[in-house]
């Protein structure tokens, strides 16, 4: 799947709640920390509404890009 725009947040999915308004939360919270503007937020957020769950998920999973904490980025 391609990415909506080419940006990625600091964020690992797993162990977040599976419910999908749960999963645009947290991720919509971590873009605005990270200094995306709302419309690229509403922009991720549009694609991943226009399928079904499993679209959802995998759109915000591709944006989506964990650090190891242990990195010097």
């Amino acid at each position: 799947m391609k990415r909506v725009i080419d940006k990625t947040v600091n964020l690992n999915l797993i162990g977040v709640n599976g419910n999908a308004f749960m999963i645009m939360g947290v991720f919509q919270r971590q873009a605005k920390r990270e200094g995306w503007t709302k419309a690229e937020i509403d922009t991720v957020l549009k694609e991943a509404k226009s399928g079904d769950y499993n679209h959802l998920l995998a759109t915000i999973e591709n944006h989506c890009e964990p650090q190891d904490e242990d990195d010097d980025n």
